[in-house]
Protein backbone atom coordinates (compact mmCIF):
# COMPACT_ATOMS: atom_id res chain seq x y z
CA UNK A 1 0.00 0.00 0.00
CA UNK A 2 2.62 2.10 0.96
CA UNK A 3 4.28 1.44 -2.45
CA UNK A 4 1.82 2.56 -4.12
CA UNK A 5 1.05 5.58 -2.42
CA UNK A 6 4.50 6.64 -3.26
CA UNK A 7 4.27 5.64 -7.22
CA UNK A 8 0.63 7.77 -6.93
CA UNK A 9 2.28 10.62 -5.10
CA UNK A 10 5.24 10.64 -7.87
CA UNK A 11 2.72 10.46 -11.02
CA UNK A 12 1.08 13.02 -9.49
CA UNK A 13 4.06 15.12 -9.23
CA UNK A 14 5.09 14.57 -12.69
CA UNK A 15 1.95 15.65 -14.02
CA UNK A 16 1.49 19.01 -11.99
CA UNK A 17 4.64 19.94 -13.04
CA UNK A 18 3.66 22.23 -16.10
CA UNK A 19 5.21 25.31 -17.16
CA UNK A 20 3.81 27.91 -15.39
CA UNK A 21 1.19 30.54 -16.89
CA UNK A 22 2.26 33.95 -17.50
CA UNK A 23 1.41 37.63 -18.91
CA UNK A 24 3.80 39.77 -20.40
CA UNK A 25 3.03 43.40 -21.35
CA UNK A 26 5.52 44.77 -24.74
CA UNK A 27 6.40 48.26 -24.88
CA UNK A 28 3.99 48.80 -27.39
CA UNK A 29 1.18 47.88 -24.74
CA UNK A 30 0.62 44.50 -26.41
CA UNK A 31 0.04 41.43 -23.83
CA UNK A 32 1.84 38.02 -24.74
CA UNK A 33 0.42 35.29 -23.05
CA UNK A 34 3.03 32.70 -22.30
CA UNK A 35 4.24 29.57 -20.40
CA UNK A 36 7.44 29.63 -18.67
CA UNK A 37 9.90 26.30 -17.45
CA UNK A 38 12.46 27.08 -15.09
CA UNK A 39 14.85 24.47 -13.97
CA UNK A 40 13.82 22.75 -10.94
CA UNK A 41 17.19 23.56 -9.06
CA UNK A 42 18.71 26.80 -9.81
CA UNK A 43 22.45 27.25 -8.46
CA UNK A 44 23.98 30.75 -7.55
CA UNK A 45 26.28 31.59 -10.06
CA UNK A 46 25.25 29.26 -13.10
CA UNK A 47 23.75 29.96 -16.29
CA UNK A 48 20.97 28.26 -18.11
CA UNK A 49 20.11 27.31 -21.78
CA UNK A 50 16.69 29.00 -23.03
CA UNK A 51 14.22 27.41 -25.52
CA UNK A 52 11.61 29.15 -27.32
CA UNK A 53 9.14 27.58 -28.84
CA UNK A 54 6.37 28.86 -31.35
CA UNK A 55 3.49 26.69 -31.63
CA UNK A 56 1.55 25.70 -34.98
CA UNK A 57 -1.95 27.35 -36.13
CA UNK A 58 -3.99 25.25 -34.50
CA UNK A 59 -2.93 26.24 -30.93
CA UNK A 60 -3.75 30.05 -31.57
CA UNK A 61 -6.08 31.27 -28.75
CA UNK A 62 -6.65 33.14 -25.34
CA UNK A 63 -6.70 30.35 -22.76
CA UNK A 64 -2.84 29.91 -22.63
CA UNK A 65 -2.81 26.22 -22.18
CA UNK A 66 -3.14 25.39 -26.05
CA UNK A 67 0.60 25.83 -27.16
CA UNK A 68 1.34 22.88 -24.55
CA UNK A 69 -0.29 20.63 -26.89
CA UNK A 70 2.49 19.87 -29.07
CA UNK A 71 6.44 20.04 -28.43
CA UNK A 72 6.77 21.50 -25.37
CA UNK A 73 6.34 17.96 -23.33
CA UNK A 74 9.05 16.05 -25.03
CA UNK A 75 11.42 18.80 -25.19
CA UNK A 76 11.01 19.47 -21.04
CA UNK A 77 11.47 15.35 -21.02
CA UNK A 78 14.64 15.51 -23.23
CA UNK A 79 16.39 17.75 -21.32
CA UNK A 80 15.96 16.51 -18.27
CA UNK A 81 16.78 12.88 -20.05
CA UNK A 82 20.22 14.76 -21.25
CA UNK A 83 20.59 16.28 -17.24
CA UNK A 84 20.46 19.45 -19.00
CA UNK A 85 17.88 22.05 -16.70
CA UNK A 86 17.08 24.72 -19.15
CA UNK A 87 14.54 27.70 -19.45
CA UNK A 88 11.61 27.67 -22.12
CA UNK A 89 9.44 30.43 -23.08
CA UNK A 90 5.92 29.11 -25.40
CA UNK A 91 4.13 32.22 -25.60
CA UNK A 92 0.74 31.86 -27.27
CA UNK A 93 -0.37 33.49 -30.57
CA UNK A 94 -4.02 35.33 -30.31
CA UNK A 95 -6.61 33.64 -32.42
CA UNK A 96 -6.54 35.16 -36.39
CA UNK A 97 -2.42 36.27 -35.80
CA UNK A 98 0.61 34.83 -37.04
CA UNK A 99 3.99 34.84 -36.00
CA UNK A 100 5.93 35.96 -39.32
CA UNK A 101 4.61 38.51 -41.95
CA UNK A 102 4.34 35.37 -43.61
CA UNK A 103 2.61 31.92 -43.33
CA UNK A 104 3.16 31.09 -46.95
CA UNK A 105 6.60 31.03 -48.65
CA UNK A 106 7.19 34.58 -50.16
CA UNK A 107 3.54 35.51 -49.55
CA UNK A 108 3.25 38.58 -46.84
CA UNK A 109 0.48 39.26 -44.94
CA UNK A 110 1.23 42.69 -43.85
CA UNK A 111 3.41 44.28 -41.32
CA UNK A 112 3.25 42.37 -37.52
CA UNK A 113 4.58 43.45 -34.30
CA UNK A 114 3.80 40.23 -32.65
CA UNK A 115 7.34 38.44 -33.38
CA UNK A 116 8.58 41.84 -31.94
CA UNK A 117 7.04 41.57 -28.90
CA UNK A 118 8.03 38.24 -27.85
CA UNK A 119 11.73 39.03 -28.81
CA UNK A 120 11.33 41.53 -26.65
CA UNK A 121 9.77 39.26 -23.66
CA UNK A 122 12.79 37.07 -24.66
CA UNK A 123 15.16 39.75 -24.16
CA UNK A 124 13.46 41.09 -20.99
CA UNK A 125 13.70 37.70 -19.43
CA UNK A 126 17.15 37.09 -20.52
CA UNK A 127 18.05 40.54 -18.51
CA UNK A 128 15.78 39.03 -15.51
CA UNK A 129 16.70 35.15 -15.10
CA UNK A 130 20.36 33.28 -15.04
CA UNK A 131 20.18 32.54 -18.54
CA UNK A 132 23.41 32.09 -20.76
CA UNK A 133 23.17 34.25 -23.59
CA UNK A 134 25.46 31.74 -25.85
CA UNK A 135 23.02 29.17 -25.38
CA UNK A 136 19.20 30.68 -26.09
CA UNK A 137 17.48 28.49 -29.04
CA UNK A 138 14.31 28.68 -30.79
CA UNK A 139 12.37 26.18 -32.61
CA UNK A 140 8.78 25.72 -33.82
CA UNK A 141 6.37 23.54 -35.92
CA UNK A 142 4.00 24.94 -39.04
CA UNK A 143 3.09 28.53 -38.07
CA UNK A 144 5.94 28.28 -35.70
CA UNK A 145 8.44 27.26 -38.18
CA UNK A 146 7.28 30.36 -40.37
CA UNK A 147 7.93 31.85 -37.23
CA UNK A 148 11.58 30.38 -36.26
CA UNK A 149 12.59 31.67 -39.99
CA UNK A 150 11.48 35.47 -39.67
CA UNK A 151 12.59 35.68 -35.84
CA UNK A 152 16.16 34.68 -36.90
CA UNK A 153 15.84 36.93 -40.17
CA UNK A 154 15.13 39.90 -37.19
CA UNK A 155 17.05 38.62 -34.66
CA UNK A 156 20.10 36.72 -35.79
CA UNK A 157 22.49 37.36 -32.78
CA UNK A 158 19.97 36.30 -30.31
CA UNK A 159 20.14 32.91 -31.27
CA UNK A 160 22.57 30.02 -31.17
CA UNK A 161 20.91 27.60 -33.23
CA UNK A 162 17.12 27.19 -34.48
CA UNK A 163 15.09 23.80 -35.43
CA UNK A 164 12.54 24.81 -37.80
CA UNK A 165 9.64 22.47 -38.16
CA UNK A 166 7.25 22.22 -41.65
CA UNK A 167 7.84 25.39 -41.87
CA UNK A 168 8.95 28.25 -44.24
CA UNK A 169 10.64 31.32 -44.88
CA UNK A 170 11.89 34.04 -47.24
CA UNK A 171 14.98 33.07 -48.51
CA UNK A 172 16.43 36.18 -49.43
CA UNK A 173 16.77 36.41 -45.46
CA UNK A 174 19.35 34.05 -45.47
CA UNK A 175 22.23 36.09 -45.78
CA UNK A 176 21.16 37.38 -42.22
CA UNK A 177 22.00 33.53 -40.31
CA UNK A 178 23.97 31.87 -42.53
CA UNK A 179 26.82 31.31 -40.02
CA UNK A 180 24.16 30.00 -37.19
CA UNK A 181 23.48 26.17 -36.91
CA UNK A 182 20.45 25.52 -37.88
CA UNK A 183 18.19 21.80 -38.34
CA UNK A 184 15.45 21.49 -40.55
CA UNK A 185 13.09 19.04 -40.56
CA UNK A 186 9.91 18.35 -42.84
CA UNK A 187 8.24 15.28 -43.86
CA UNK A 188 7.80 14.69 -47.72
CA UNK A 189 4.07 13.70 -47.51
CA UNK A 190 3.32 16.76 -45.81
CA UNK A 191 -0.11 18.36 -47.97
CA UNK A 192 -0.44 21.39 -45.81
CA UNK A 193 2.91 23.35 -45.64
CA UNK A 194 4.57 21.72 -49.12
CA UNK A 195 8.25 20.77 -48.25
CA UNK A 196 9.44 23.04 -50.59
CA UNK A 197 8.74 25.76 -47.96
CA UNK A 198 11.82 24.09 -46.42
CA UNK A 199 14.08 23.09 -49.15
CA UNK A 200 14.03 26.82 -50.79
CA UNK A 201 15.64 28.02 -47.25
CA UNK A 202 18.03 24.79 -47.31
CA UNK A 203 18.82 25.55 -50.90
CA UNK A 204 19.30 29.16 -50.26
CA UNK A 205 21.43 28.53 -47.07
CA UNK A 206 23.89 25.63 -48.55
CA UNK A 207 24.36 28.27 -51.53
CA UNK A 208 25.44 30.84 -49.17
CA UNK A 209 28.18 27.88 -47.84
CA UNK A 210 25.95 27.57 -44.82
CA UNK A 211 26.36 24.45 -42.62
CA UNK A 212 22.76 23.76 -42.23
CA UNK A 213 20.84 20.55 -42.28
CA UNK A 214 18.05 19.09 -43.43
CA UNK A 215 16.26 15.79 -42.89
CA UNK A 216 12.92 14.95 -44.65
CA UNK A 217 10.93 12.33 -44.03
CA UNK A 218 10.08 9.65 -46.50
CA UNK A 219 6.17 8.71 -46.66
CA UNK A 220 5.67 11.36 -43.33
CA UNK A 221 2.77 14.04 -43.79
CA UNK A 222 2.10 17.27 -41.86
CA UNK A 223 3.42 15.49 -37.93
CA UNK A 224 6.92 15.93 -38.75
CA UNK A 225 6.99 17.54 -35.15
CA UNK A 226 6.54 14.22 -33.53
CA UNK A 227 9.38 11.99 -33.67
CA UNK A 228 11.72 15.40 -34.30
CA UNK A 229 10.65 16.25 -30.48
CA UNK A 230 11.33 12.79 -28.91
CA UNK A 231 14.10 12.35 -30.82
CA UNK A 232 17.09 12.73 -28.16
CA UNK A 233 19.64 13.32 -30.56
CA UNK A 234 18.24 16.31 -31.96
CA UNK A 235 17.55 17.64 -28.75
CA UNK A 236 21.23 17.05 -27.94
CA UNK A 237 22.22 18.72 -30.58
CA UNK A 238 20.58 21.68 -29.91
CA UNK A 239 22.02 21.86 -26.56
CA UNK A 240 25.63 21.10 -27.98
CA UNK A 241 25.45 24.48 -29.90
CA UNK A 242 26.62 27.69 -28.32
CA UNK A 243 27.89 31.16 -30.24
Amino acid sequence: MKTLLLFLITVVGVAAAEPEAKTFKAADGTEVLYRFATPAKIESGKKYPLVLFLHGAGERGDDNKAQLKHGVKAILQNAEKLDQPIFLIAPQCPKGGWWADSNKPNVKNGPNSLMDNVLELVEETIKEQSIDKKRVYITGLSMGGFGTWSAIAKKPELFAAAIPICGGGDPATVSEFKKMPIWIFHGDADNVVAPSGSQSMFDALKKAKSDAKFTLYPGVGHDSWTQTYADDEVIKWLFDQTK
